[in-house]
């Protein structure tokens, strides 16, 4: 069973702590800003392991003027940019400190399969998982799910790195 702690976390059976990132805290850990931040916050943070992101898709994005008019549809490829902003959080969560200046970049995407289209009104939990991580390059696996049922998936790399200019 799952037990809270007093300061409003979540310790798991195998006393993993449970962590939530709000949107403040999201805006601390990555550089992304509107109209590209496309998470609004993290669930069940276990740090080097696994992070939930959560995606609020509503009409007012700024990618439905054009993806498509009359049939408003997110696109595949920011579905996958979500993978990543929510394990860059996750990365910067486990490095602490030693994350300060630092920028998660894309490296490689692999088997990114798209199910089912995301529109307005779905709120989209994306599900990631550390596969590994050797030096400054981690490998994730990520589902992106609306109502429990799978909308993408894809497994990718990424490589933390000083900002440029930093």
């Amino acid at each position: 069973m799952d037990a809270e702690t007093d300061h409003g976390h979540t310790l798991t059976d195998e006393t993993h702590e449970k962590q939530v990132v709000d949107i403040a805290g999201i805006m601390q850990a990555i550089p992304h800003r509107y109209p590209f931040l496309l998470i609004d916050r993290v669930v069940d943070l276990i740090k080097n392991v696994s992070a939930i992101g959560i995606k609020n898709v509503s009409i007012n994005e700024a990618f439905f003027q054009g993806h498509f008019p009359h049939h408003p549809v997110m696109p595949g490829v920011l579905i996958i940019e979500s993978m990543a902003q929510t394990a860059a959080v996750l990365v910067v969560e486990t490095l602490g400190p030693d994350a300060r200046g630092k920028v998660v970049y894309f490296m490689s995407v692999e088997g990114a399969k798209f199910r089912r289209p995301v529109v307005p009104g779905d709120q989209v939990h994306v599900h990631v998982i550390k596969q590994r991580n050797r030096g400054n390059v981690w490998k994730f696996h990520a589902i992106a799910r609306v109502d429990g049922a799978s909308v993408a998936e894809a497994t990718f790399a990424a490589m933390i790195m000083d900002r440029v200019g930093s």
